[in-house]
């Protein structure tokens, strides 16, 4: 029957949609973050707009079908970035007043929303309808994505908490009050996006998966609980000296995710290929491997693909590996996608 494959989270979005990306502007990066979330501030949320969004997820889950992807996403068409888009929806975020700072690990430089009170959920919630809006699209299961906690610390100033773990534990408990109603509304494959534990791992060991945990808790079992860990992306294609996490972070993370109550993990190989041996060290968990790069213009070939998938089988069990890109789509554009799309697919019933 092949592998199961999956998205990670973002798809291309198509030029009529009103929220442009994070990486869409040609100019510096900081001025970039800054523009897009003063655009997200204002963006229209009328009867016309809410027709695009829902066109274009639309779009977003027949292309990923067409390809052959069993578990498709939303594409998060709706989103300015995955992280600010649900931070918009809790109390404590200064969207107007934003603060300049260096981030993923002085990656780059960015202009942030700022925390500057409590951490709650505004009572009202919006991830449902997206998953509502993909899933009428297919009878495929559709996956929606939520930042998690210690990503969302990296990526906002913050002038309110004084202990990092109190702030991270007030993040789960609102994405928590989310997460169970996207669950109640019928989602069977929710994930969480933890780029920041591949770069702050000690971080992640101390608090922040246990944070993961706090932000499933109550979801019925039989919801996959996933969760996204990649080493990080540029904002343009085909940039090669951009920082990442240490590789080596995965396997100081494995065992310790393996023992959580996250279902299934989601790693990055493509980009940078892991020492295989990492798989055996998830001994219970569905590793997710990443299997075509998303900040490269180079279409992966089927048969090297295969290959690798192929190598991977050796070191985990079948019935314990999916396969999907390393990180999301967006930045390459539809064709590209596409195209990447279908070799991966092809490679993953093939094998």
């Amino acid at each position: 029957m092949g592998l199961l494959t999956t998205c990670i989270g973002a798809y291309p979005k198509p030029g009529y949609v009103p929220m442009r990306d994070w990486f869409q502007i040609d100019h510096g990066l900081t001025d970039a973050s800054g523009d897009i979330t003063r655009r997200a501030n204002t963006t229209r949320a009328d009867a016309e707009a809410e027709a695009l969004y829902r066109k274009a997820t639309t779009e977003a889950v027949a292309d990923q079908v067409a390809c052959g992807i069993d578990i498709p996403t939303d594409g998060e068409q709706r989103r300015e970035n995955y992280i600010h888009y649900h931070c918009r929806q809790l109390t404590g975020f200064d969207f107007k007043n934003l603060t300049e700072l260096s981030v993923r690990d002085g990656a780059y430089r960015a202009e942030l929303p700022t925390i500057r009170d409590k951490i709650e959920p505004r009572g009202e919630h919006f991830l449902d309808r997206d998953f509502q809006v993909a899933q009428a699209g297919t009878d495929r299961p559709i996956k929606i994505t939520v930042p998690g906690p210690t990503t969302i610390m990296d990526t906002c100033a913050n002038t309110y908490y004084d202990d990092p773990k109190t702030l991270a534990i007030d993040l789960a408990e609102a994405l928590n009050f989310e997460i169970r109603a996207l669950a109640a509304a019928g989602c069977k494959n929710i994930q969480i996006d933890e780029p920041l534990f591949a770069r702050n791992v000690d971080r992640a060991l101390e608090f922040g998966i246990e944070c993961v945990d706090r932000c499933f808790d109550g979801v019925p079992e039989d919801v996959n609980r996933v969760m996204h860990m990649c080493c990080g992306y540029p904002d343009h294609l085909d940039d090669e000296e951009y920082h990442k996490a240490d590789p080596m972070a995965y396997f100081r993370l494995a065992r310790a995710v393996d023992r959580s109550s996250v279902h299934q993990v989601s790693i990055e190989d493509a980009h940078r290929n892991n020492r295989l041996a990492l798989l055996e060290e998830f001994r219970e968990s569905t590793v997710i491997l990443g299997t075509v790069a998303i900040a490269r213009s180079r279409i992966e070939q089927e048969t090297e693909i295969a290959a690798r998938l192929s190598s991977a089988l050796r070191r985990i069990d079948r019935s314990r590996l999916m396969v999907a890109p390393d990180c999301g789509l967006a930045m390459l554009g539809r064709d590209l996608a596409i195209a990447k799309l279908k070799a991966m697919c092809a490679a993953a019933k093939s094998v």
